[in-house]
């Protein structure tokens, strides 16, 4: 039996947090935000006006870890405030806090990113560090977020490094893919891989080669155009669908063993997974052609083919 996972509705373009208290009143009349230490710093008087009367909803800055002691912090003030709907807004740990939390208190949530450097805003997964950053397990959600906004006008304006970061991360989809399609190994549902995660994989990976360096130059200029927006979506959403239908192999192996090395400390999670997975090709015997293209795709976009010392 092949099982197929979707987050319930994805939105993306330019200003399309426009729709975000029209989304956010479908499920609930008090919300609880967990935003990142940024956003909350540097762009919460927009994401108020943006909620507008919608909802009442309280607001709480969250720093730490994706940890579960950040998670059960969170769920108490989330449950004392009575709150029916959980909005994260931030980067991959912020939005894996906030998954967390609705997932412990049985609730909806929706996701707002700030940056397009992961694919946490589609999956039913969080990823569980210890409080000082080392990885220490996948939590498997009960579903996938309820909505995911995406406004590109915001991702424009992040640093390029979280875009190309992202590009990192979506760069495992394709191989671990195919790795666990060899294998027939399951994963979140334990079941089989239906055809369209193939087809989302690939996707995902033509996508960066064809338009990534033309969304790094766009990003490097703050301009939305067509490139950036396959670029987001891929990093986003087909590296999403990857991740839940086709599961993950050796890159996402190898990154989890980096984050115990103080070297690794400096570098985004997707530049992690982008040596990870030009490693794995090694690992996995694949033909010279395969990896110098992914070596020469990395070396374009500036992703590092090195971890400093390790």
């Amino acid at each position: 039996m092949n099982t197929t996972l979707y987050p319930g509705r994805y939105f993306q373009g330019y200003d399309a947090l426009s729709i975000l208290g029209d989304e956010i009143s479908r499920f609930g009349k008090k919300g609880f935000v967990v935003c990142g230490p940024y956003v909350f710093e540097n762009h919460l008087p927009s994401f108020r006006e943006k909620l507008g009367n919608a909802i009442d909803f309280t607001v709480e800055k969250s720093h730490w870890e994706c940890s579960d002691e950040a998670i059960g912090h969170l769920s108490r003030i989330a449950q004392n405030a009575k709150c029916d709907i959980i909005v994260g807004i931030g980067g991959g740990k912020t939005l894996d806090k906030a998954k967390a939390v609705a997932h412990t208190l049985k609730t909806r949530v929706v996701v707002v990113p700030t940056i397009a450097s992961t694919n946490a805003p589609c999956s039913a997964l969080a990823i569980i560090n210890t409080p000082t950053g080392r990885f220490k397990d996948y939590l498997t959600l009960s579903k996938n977020p309820d909505v995911v906004i995406l406004d590109t006008k915001f991702i424009v304006n992040a640093p390029v490094r979280s875009l190309v970061a992202g590009m990192g991360n979506a760069l495992s989809t394709w191989f671990e893919a195919e790795s666990s399609h060899r294998k027939y190994s399951t994963y979140t549902t334990d079941r089989g891989i239906p055809t369209t995660a193939y087809s989302s994989a690939l996707l995902c990976y033509e996508s960066l080669l064809k338009y990534g360096v033309l969304a790094k130059i766009a990003c490097e200029v703050h301009a939305v155009t067509p490139a950036l927006e396959q670029i987001v979506e891929a990093n986003t959403l087909l590296s999403g669908l990857g991740l839940e239908r086709a599961r993950l192999a050796a890159a996402h192996s190898i990154y989890n063993g980096l984050t115990v090395l103080e070297q690794t400390r400096s570098f985004f999670h997707g530049e992690k997974i982008a040596f990870s997975t030009l490693t794995s090709l090694f690992l996995t015997g694949k033909p010279t052609a395969v990896i110098d293209e992914v070596y020469t795709f990395c070396d374009q976009v500036g992703l590092p083919i090195t971890l400093g010392e390790i």
